[in-house]
């Protein structure tokens, strides 16, 4: 029984080893060839975009617009949290401390000055009235002396006259001069305070300067560091800021960004403009995030095209904003994103991969792959995408569609 079982399997495994040659020399007279199936699904067109995932909110913060010598000595590291009123960027304070004591002491200065200045008034005034006193008496006395002037010799009696007049002349312009030292006086004190309101004015301006050196998170957030181009090179990126780097007016330094809502920036050719429309379903993939696909909608789009001179020659790009309708805790500011739009969408059509159709002349053919042969069909395109194409007529639902011209030199089969 064993040598009747062991002659049985011999002749089995001949058996199969014959039909598994017969099935190779089959195969290799035929070509391989890629096929795919018609399937009777939901046609979707999209463009394919790249950008950047931004949040919604944001805070920049700055370096001051005011002030010299702005070197950071001073900042957060990248990607650490921090509390509203936490100091971020810190610049260094010496050029304005010995500036702002500067200040101080002209303030001082000008302070004195008119303390010097309104003494000086009231001595000045003060001289000039004691003189209209002593006038003003010498009047009085040559109003006397003319009363009895009827008893006086005429000669006699005009020169007291004459004395009277020039006293009263002498009073009217000793009371001009008391005006017009106290007028001179007061414009000297005038000046003296303008000089002291100017001196202040810079101690405060100058305190406020050293203020605005320590730049402080209006909100609570996660610190992004920005990039410092005056540190770039052509060929090479610019490198965040870091401590020891010297800012210029109004420079970007750091950003709050709010995470909790984002959005995806990006540009698109003016040849794809017409294409898009707001409100249009997007998929969007982070790729530091491979494993989730976000959602979105168009949201904006730019009505002014601009120049894109990354390229040679520059073209022009709109931009465009992705709301996302959700987030993802692993997000950052600035993480690189690709992006499908939906461009068209037809349920319950015929479908086939865009390589599984070529064109014959005037004719859309499909190659059909049977058991047979490859039939050479006829087909009418309904609607044609990116990746796929949707067919109106010529194809049945699970049929097999050649992925490659098997006429490369277009004669018929």
């Amino acid at each position: 029984m064993k040598k009747i079982a062991a002659i049985g399997a011999v002749a089995l495994v001949v058996a199969l080893s014959v039909a598994a040659a017969a099935a190779l020399r089959r195969d290799s007279g035929a070509p391989a060839m890629p096929t795919a199936i018609v399937a009777k699904t939901t046609f979707v067109d999209f463009l394919q975009l790249r950008g950047e995932i931004r949040p919604v909110r944001s805070v920049v913060l700055t370096a001051p617009s005011s002030g010299s010598d702005l070197q950071i000595v001073e900042l957060a590291v990248n990607g650490s949290k921090v509390n509203a009123g936490d100091v971020v960027v810190t610049f260094d304070p010496t050029q304005q401390q010995r500036t702002l004591e500067t200040k101080q002491s002209e303030l001082k200065q000008a302070e004195t000055e008119i303390d010097r200045t309104e003494a000086e008034l009231r001595r000045r005034v003060a001289s000039a009235q004691s003189e209209l006193d002593e006038a003003k008496k010498a009047l009085q006395r040559a109003r006397l002396e003319l009363q009895g002037n009827e008893l006086r010799p005429r000669i006699e009696a005009e020169n007291f006259v004459i004395a009277a007049s020039n006293a009263e002349e002498h009073v009217r312009e000793l009371e001009k001069k008391v005006e017009g030292e106290r007028m001179a006086a007061q414009a000297d004190v005038a000046i003296a305070r303008q000089k002291r309101d100017k001196a202040r004015f810079d101690v405060q301006d100058t305190e406020r300067i050293m203020g605005s050196l320590d730049v402080r998170a209006p909100i609570a957030g996660s610190i992004s560091l920005l990039p410092n181009f005056r540190s770039g090179g052509p060929g090479r990126a610019a490198p965040e800021f870091k401590r020891g780097d010297r800012a210029w007016f109004g420079a970007a330094i750091a950003e709050l960004p709010d995470l909790s809502t984002v959005q995806m920036t990006a540009r698109i050719d003016e040849a794809d403009r017409g294409r898009i429309q707001l409100d249009s379903s997007v998929k969007v993939r982070v790729d530091a995030v491979p494993d989730r696909e976000l959602t979105g909608t168009m949201k904006d789009i730019s009505v002014v095209a601009k120049l894109d001179f990354s390229t040679f020659p520059p073209v022009r790009n709109f931009d465009i904003v992705v709301a996302l309708a959700d987030s993802d805790p692993r997000l950052r500011s600035g993480m690189s994103a690709s992006a499908r739009v939906e461009l068209d969408r037809l349920a319950g059509v015929l479908v086939v991969p865009t390589a599984a159709v070529f064109q014959r002349g005037a004719a859309t053919v499909a190659y059909v792959v049977a058991e047979g042969g490859v039939e050479n069909r006829q087909v009418t395109v309904l609607r044609r995408g990116r990746d796929q194409i949707a067919i109106a007529s010529g194809l049945k639902e699970g049929e097999r569609v050649a992925l490659k011209d098997p006429e490369p030199e277009g004669g018929a089969k």
